[in-house]
């Protein structure tokens, strides 16, 4: 609905009548924006039209065309604060917010504005054109989306409609807010956490948790309770660990949410892990690798048979490697299987397969059976036992490209491990094309990145050669709004990719130690953790303190 003050600063200009004005006011919905209309009035001169006013209004004028604003600036205000007052603001500092607006006629609502933001407002003005890019550019807030819920699906994909009286109004609010408000801060995890005296939830910043909420402990039991509903757990079972999953569309995208609980002292915690299929990064050039690792990567990968490995710690991206690889390999005549606990996100053209212990299908059942079935590539989402290696070395041994994952510290000790579950040396030997670790580290906001000093010394000890040492320039985030102070902002993998060399495959058959592995896959080339940590560093993806804590295990 258009502001009739507006209008008539408009007709006071001369360059639109009110005839033309007349059919701005024909629509009374509070949340559309009218005056987005002049722009289809030929002879409306925008950028005149805001000089003019600015002028006279004594603004400050502003073309906010290429203007980049972080969403949580803009988010800083709710959106239909935004548009009954046609103010954005695009930034934040201790002393004051600066509000961009087309309408000079809303610089009476100082004081309204203040209260919302809790900060003294300055306002400029800009266009039209201006205003809207920026207010089409950001999503919908956090308090539109916890009303767009309009699907919710259990793990076995059959529908289930939860009324709000079931448990309270109040708590559906609450969870779906906190649901939201994740997907929105692009969160990898929620912790809802249940303590003697107090209830906590924390979400899981790019690998870092931080406390978002401490609401009541006396809601704690209905929180869960809704959480657990949505997910199709049993909710008068509360002695026993549970798995489930949401599906919701937030903001007309589909999110899933893998939910865990575990009865602890004070009640169930449950943590829920965010599966954004939108997020899924499948083109392995934009993972991390440097081209001499991604070259090894990809000739292991199309081999005809074999098998390759990823290792990591939880949450260290090898879901995600690992289907990047299958990206890559999946083509019309290729068929390709999975077994994964649980299947984290459907792949088109690819067999998917959920292990389901309870009825029998684990992962050696699975194995078994996609060899019945015709495969060309087979990933399994972890080997966890002699059972399910030997069979996984069978089928690499008999024609079939094997992907799966390990739990080690680094490449050289998967090959030990696999060596200690029973596996022969020369199965091993026999199978093996290349072993990938990987880690993830925290990226340093491009924002506030700036360069610090840092003796040539301290970078010689972190293992950077002394020429090199001379030369490189180390940053570091400061900390802004737009990574709410952190100084970092995003994640990126680091890998050391271990190929089966001559070399190595003769050292495997003398039934060798890590470290001994590792020493002979240096000499052939390879890069460790520590050091693709440090060229990170050196081409300003991170700070040496990530580098550092994220390869602490690797002494090079």
């Amino acid at each position: 609905m258009v502001r009739k003050e507006f209008l008539e600063v408009v007709t006071s200009t001369g360059m639109a009548t009110l005839k033309e004005l007349r059919r701005l006011t024909l629509n009374k919905d509070q949340d559309k924006i009218s005056e987005f209309e002049l722009l289809d009035i030929a002879h409306f001169d925008e950028n005149k039209f805001a000089k003019v006013i600015s002028e006279k209004f004594g603004l400050s004028f502003i073309d906010l065309k290429n203007a980049k604003v972080s969403k949580e600036t803009i988010k800083s205000l709710k959106k239909r604060i935004v548009v009954k007052y046609r103010a954005i603001p695009i930034q934040i500092t201790a002393t004051k917010a600066t509000i961009a607006t087309f309408d000079p006629t809303v610089i009476n609502t100082k004081q309204a504005l203040g209260q919302e933001l809790k900060k003294p407002v300055e306002f400029i003005l800009t266009n039209i054109s201006s205003w809207k890019k920026l207010f089409d550019s950001v999503e919908d807030s956090v308090e539109d989306l916890i009303n767009t819920v309009v699907e919710v699906t259990a793990s076995s994909d059959a529908e289930v409609e939860v009324k709000a009286e079931d448990i309270g109004q109040d708590v559906v609010t609450f969870v779906n807010k906190i649901l939201a408000e994740a997907f929105v801060k692009k969160v990898s995890d929620i912790h809802v956490e249940p303590y003697e005296k107090t209830f906590r939830i924390r979400f899981r910043f790019d690998g870092e948790l931080v406390e978002v909420a401490s609401p009541p402990k006396s809601m704690m039991p209905a929180v869960v309770s809704r959480l657990k509903i949505l997910a199709q757990l049993d909710i008068s079972e509360k002695r026993k660990p549970q798995d489930g999953r949401i599906k919701l569309s937030i903001g007309g995208k589909p999110i899933d949410y893998r939910v865990s609980s575990l009865p602890t002292l004070f009640g169930e915690k449950v943590v829920l892990r965010l599966l954004d299929q939108t997020n899924l990064q499948l083109d392995m050039t934009k993972l991390g690798f440097e081209t001499k690792q991604i070259e090894i990567f990809k000739r292991g990968i199309h081999n005809p048979y074999g098998m390759v490995l990823v290792t990591g710690p939880t949450g260290s991206g090898k879901t995600t490697t690992l289907y990047s690889a299958m990206a890559e390999l999946n083509v019309e005549g290729t068929n390709i299987s999975t077994a994964e606990d649980p299947c984290e996100f459907n792949l088109e053209g690819i067999n998917q397969v959920n292990v389901k212990k309870e009825v029998g299908l684990t992962f050696a059942s699975a194995l078994k059976a996609f060899l019945r079935q015709d495969p060309d590539i087979i990933m399994v989402g972890e080997i966890r036992d002699f059972e399910v290696g030997e069979i996984a070395v069978e089928a690499a041994l008999t024609g079939h490209m094997v992907l799966s994952t390990l739990h080690t510290n680094d490449a050289p000790s998967t090959v030990t491990r696999l060596l200690n579950m029973g596996i022969e040396p020369f199965l091993v030997v026999a199978a093996l094309n290349c072993i990938v670790a990987q880690r993830l580290l925290r990226k340093i906001c491009t924002n506030c990145r700036e360069v610090v000093p840092v003796e040539k010394e301290k970078l010689i000890q972190c293992g950077f050669a002394p020429a090199s040492a001379e030369k490189i320039k180390v940053y570091k985030g400061k900390g802004c709004d737009i990574c709410a102070g952190t100084g970092y902002k995003g994640r990126i993998a680091i890998y050391e990719v271990m190929e089966a060399t001559p070399r190595v495959r003769d050292l495997i058959l003398k039934n060798p130690s890590a470290d001994e592995i590792k020493a002979q896959a240096i000499k052939d080339g390879m890069k460790t953790l520590r050091m693709s940590a440090l060229t990170k560093v050196a081409q300003g993806l991170t700070t040496i303190e990530e580098a550092l804590s994220n390869s602490a295990s690797d002494n090079l």
